[in-house]
This record gives C-alpha cells, structure tokens and sequence, in this order.
C-alpha cells in the first residue's frame, strides 16, 4: 500500500497532467495495477491511525503528563520540568513505571 504523498502525486499526474497510466508508470516505478488503482478510483484509502496501548495511555499517567507538559509550554524554556522532574513528581503519585516509560511517552 502507498502513503498518501505517492497516492495523491499518482492522482495528480493522472487528473491534472492528463497522462496515461503507462506514462504514470514510466515516472513513478510502481506497478501498473497500482498505478491504475489509485489513479481512476475516486476515494482515497483512509489512513490508519495505530491504536495507542500501555500504562500512559489505558490509565491516567498519560493525561497527567499531557497536562503537565501542557502547562509548561507557558512557561520560559528554563522553568521547565524535564523528564528526571516529570518521573520524580511522577513517583510521589504512586506511578508504577519506569523513567523510560515516561521518557518514550514524552517524546511521542
């Protein structure tokens, strides 16, 4: 399956420049029956949108930490709590992860 940037380029060389499929073929590399696919079909595939699992985002640790990080984008860059703050506060709630947990979790 392609991304929507090759999707939408196929789409555009076929509405827009009026090629043939095979001339789409030629500049793109895909297969003909993809490039036949996308181009005559009228709905775009839908993108999906990975079901997020785990501690951070079943239970309330997720939210807090949004809020959190929320809150500080108000604040000058050096106010800031960094993750070691973020997990410390974390820990006097009672979380039961780890600093890497709440390390991954922020730098989604």
């Amino acid at each position: 399956m392609l991304a929507m940037p090759e999707v939408n380029h196929i789409k555009n060389l076929r509405n827009n420049k009026s090629l043939s499929i095979n001339e789409i073929v030629k500049r793109t590399g895909f297969a003909w029956k993809t490039v036949k696919k996308y181009a005559d079909e009228d709905q775009l595939p839908e993108e999906k949108t990975p079901f997020k699992k785990g501690m951070m985002h079943e239970e309330k640790w997720g939210e807090i930490v949004s809020d959190w990080l929320m809150e500080d984008q108000a604040l000058k860059k050096k106010l800031r709590r960094n993750n070691k703050n973020i997990f410390k506060q974390l820990q006097q709630l009672k979380f039961p992860g780890s600093y890497r947990t709440v390390c991954n979790f922020i730098a989604e």
